[in-house]
């Protein structure tokens, strides 16, 4: 950056420094002046006079613009300060001394244009700071320069140099240094703060990384005034945060509540349609203050134009980061961090239920629909869930800590989800105890993350356990109840104990057609999680006339693209295969690969189910060759993206070895019986209902 600056001095442009709080404009544009001011005077370039004007409003500079005019003892009243200024501004325009004026923290533009020097002579500079990258910043001889965070080796070498410095070099921590700058953010300020709090209390990196992470720890107290010993001037919450100006710019009255709830989203970016759904809408229509006393009690509502407006707001002041109005919204973690820690307990609360409202509102329905948008959701989901303490989990858990379980489960990512699953799981139980609705739902997610990881005697350890409390603690008849059977009927099949499975599916059926009726999408899960034991039972035709039946009805009622639907159709070319009818089954299941291919995404767990059963297929039809190119995929697929472990895993690798040793003329004891078994190992998906 200060290459920049000085190659726009150089061609004779004013320079403005751009960027947010923290990142070291001020000291640039100090270690610049000074710079100049040291130079020798017969040096082309060196400075006669430098004045060093703070520009958050007009008074300040022409505080600093009339003492200067005292220095240079211009004939003007010293009771006048206005016309003081005035005349150093005249002087600045006739002389012909080498001169540099630094407008320091520019807050309006408009409001500091009468003072701003002309600064367009050989002999004359302007240099200015400020947070805003207004249009009217550049332009006239003005070359913008942003200024932003230090890179990762810029970091580490500040901190090792500062340590270093101080004579506490032995405090570095090289295996700590990168999380320690990631967690502040690659922030100047935050990392010049922090080394100081290092040195002064003879603490490792190590220790301040672990004081600095403990959510009950302030900003004020990790990097506190004392120690700024790079001259920032000012406390870290009061750099990275301008209320006070943002309020003065802000026409629409929106932008602090908006503040605050960005403040709970991931510093990497959230959706800007955040901020116009429902939920926060009517949220902002309640924190905005009323301009007259009298209308305070009368809320007027607000618009998603005022929202986007108050956003600019935001952005202006650099308090936020967005590229487009529509692309993510970003936050730096720190100035997320300093907003926070201004929230009132009874405000945050309502903020972050408010902001979890939201997530869930803009979550798509099914999680093909936008892959993106899903993973982007579920990441600011959890942090919200990270940044608010209690207030997702009292009085009662919200949804959205849920829905991040399914979301996970749903875009294959089963190992993130098992650990996801587990926390969430520990955190309920502590706060809401064993037996509470709460605790139940999340037991059971545990258990389909278990299911789907290929834990299964753990999921169906957890499901009996579900069962018995949820019969205890909701009834027999519940809707709850009724999942809780149906999962665990689910389980009873993974484990090989059919007969248990299809009575407790059947039981499971006649509950929910008489309860939530035929057409229902639960009762449609039961009745094809019933064909898959029908079809492990032997009854293959019974499993094939009510594969075709649950098939038809899952097109009619959720749809041909619906991930049900999908894998009713796989199972049912399962079904075909099982009956001799290979044409059928090779006909469907390549239907079902290209449509998983298309809506889920060539590398996702159900996507390689598909791919393994067509293999099979491909085996019936006499398509060695083909079958054993694609099993061959299927297994390096499975051990990338599920682990060398995972039963599906396990499944592909010993299919692919019989098939080799098929298609290599080994001699089986019975080689129709080999295949045989190699083809029973064919997955069937069952569906796991919603909590």
């Amino acid at each position: 950056m200060r290459e920049k600056t000085e190659a726009a001095h150089a061609e004779g442009r004013e320079v403005v420094l751009s960027g947010p709080g923290g990142v070291g404009k001020s000291q640039l544009a100090a270690s610049v002046a000074r710079h100049l001011r040291d130079q020798e005077r017969s040096v082309k370039g060196g400075l006669d006079v430098l004045v060093w004007a703070k520009a958050t409003d007009p008074d300040q500079i022409i505080s600093a613009y009339a003492e200067a005019a005292g220095q240079l003892m211009l004939s003007v009243s010293s009771d006048d300060s206005v016309a003081a200024a005035r005349a150093f501004l005249n002087w600045l325009a006739r002389t012909e001394r080498r001169w540099l004026v630094v407008l320091d923290d520019i807050t309006d533009p408009e409001d500091i244009g009468e003072w701003w020097p002309d600064g367009g002579a050989a002999n004359a500079w302007v240099l200015a700071t400020t947070r805003r990258d207004d249009a009217q910043l550049s332009g006239q001889g003005r070359t913008l320069v942003k200024v932003g965070l230090y890179e990762a080796e810029e970091a580490r070498a500040y901190l090792r140099r500062r340590l270093t410095d101080a004579g506490q070099a032995h405090l570095h921590d090289p295996d700590c240094v990168d999380e320690l700058a990631d967690e502040l953010g690659h922030l100047p300020l935050a990392l010049g703060h922090a080394a100081a709090y290092v040195i002064n209390k003879r603490r490792t990196m190590a220790d301040y990384l672990t004081l600095f992470r403990d959510t009950r720890s302030k900003l004020g107290d990790l990097l506190p005034p004392s120690a700024d010993s790079e001259g920032y001037g000012r406390a870290v919450t009061t750099a990275l945060i301008s209320l006070d100006a943002v309020a003065e710019g802000d026409g629409t009255r929106l932008a602090r509540p908006l503040l605050h709830l960005a403040s709970l989203m991931d510093p990497l970016g959230h959706p800007a349609a955040l901020w116009t759904t429902p939920p926060v809408l009517d949220h902002l229509r309640t924190q905005r203050p009323s301009q007259r006393r009298w209308l305070r009690r009368y809320h007027s509502s607000v618009t998603g134009e005022e929202v986007r407006a108050a956003l600019e707001c935001l952005r202006t002041y650099a308090l936020i980061a967005q590229d487009t109005d529509t692309a993510p919204v970003r936050m730096h973690a720190l100035t997320a961090r300093a907003v926070r820690e201004t929230l009132p307990l009874e405000t945050l609360h309502t903020t972050a239920r408010t902001a979890a409202d939201a997530i869930l509102s803009l979550w798509p329905s099914l999680e093909h629909e936008d892959r993106e948008l899903s993973a982007a959701l579920r990441a600011n989901a959890m942090r919200l869930q990270q940044c608010t303490r209690l207030a997702l989990w009292k009085p009662t858990t919200h949804s959205c800590i849920y829905k991040v379980s399914i979301s996970l489960n749903d875009a294959g990512l089963y190992t993130q989800a098992l650990e996801y699953d587990r926390r969430i799981l520990q955190h309920i139980e502590e706060i809401h105890g064993p037996n509470r609705p709460n605790t139940l739902t999340a037991r059971s997610n545990l258990a389909v993350s278990y299911s789907r990881a290929g834990r299964l005697q753990e999921a169906l350890e957890m499901r009996e356990r579900v069962l018995a409390d949820t019969e205890r603690i909701l009834g027999p008849d519940q809707p709850g109840t009724l999942s809780a059977r149906s999962n665990l009927a689910v389980s009873y099949g993974q484990a090989g104990r059919v007969q248990e499975a299809i009575e407790l599916s059947e039981q499971v059926l006649a509950d929910r057609e008489r309860i939530l009726g035929p057409d229902h999408p639960d009762t449609l899960g039961t009745r094809h999680n019933l064909t898959i034991s029908y079809n492990h039972a032997g009854r293959v035709q019974e499993a094939l006339e009510l594969g075709e039946r649950v098939l038809a009805d899952c097109e009619r009622i959720l749809g041909p693209d619906h991930p049900d639907t999908l894998s009713t159709r796989n199972n049912l070319a399962n079904f075909y295969s099982d009956a001799g009818r290979v044409q059928e089954a090779l006909e469907l299941g390549e239907r079902v690969l290209a449509d998983r291919e298309r809506i889920l995404g060539p590398d996702h767990p159900d996507t390689l189910t598909a791919r393994h059963n067509l293999a099979i297929s491909y085996n019936y039809a006499g398509r060695v060759q083909e079958a054993l190119e694609m099993r061959e995929r299927v297994l390096a697929d499975c051990e990338r993206i599920l682990g060398p472990d995972h039963p599906s895993t396990l499944t592909a690798r010993n299919s692919l070895a019989k098939a080799r040793d098929i298609s290599e003329g080994v001699q089986q004891p019975n080689t129709a019986a080999a295949a045989t078994d190699s083809d029973q190992q064919r997955p069937s998906e069952a569906l796991k209902q919603p909590e």
